[in-house]
């Protein structure tokens, strides 16, 4: 398995159950019901890329074509302004209305880092 992958895998997948925990625990007497539930999409969101992240250091060691580090960096770029940008909305209990026209440009990412995987699988040669 990848280690560089598997370590980004790893940090995001603390950073998602963080988190997850920072809303249910320090988050629900601050926010209105509405910015709570777009903090916790954006935690869900974070866990499963930080599993997709798993499955590009399992890739990136078995088919040597570039599509399973692309994909990578596709969920990472994903995780960044998907994410990124529904914490900061959350956080600032709706007011930065703005960040939510940059969100679909993070779920595009993730849809990019899906399809690279599934090119990594299909395309890829496999590693000896």
């Amino acid at each position: 398995m990848d280690r560089a992958w598997l370590a980004v895998a790893a940090v995001n997948g603390f950073l998602a159950v963080a988190a997850g925990a920072f809303a249910a625990h320090g988050l629900k007497p601050r926010l209105s019901a509405e910015a709570l539930v777009i903090f916790e999409t954006a935690a869900r969101y974070h866990m499963y890329h930080a599993l997709a992240l798993l499955a590009v250091a399992i890739s990136a060691d078995r088919w040597k074509a570039g599509w399973g580090q692309a994909s990578g960096w596709a969920f990472v770029a994903g995780i960044a302004i998907f994410c990124g940008t529904l914490y900061g909305l959350a956080l600032s209990n709706m007011r930065l209305k703005w960040l939510g026209a940059i969100t679909p440009i993070g779920g595009l990412g993730f849809l990019v880092g899906w399809g690279l995987l599934a090119l990594a699988a299909w395309r890829g040669s496999r590693v000896d």
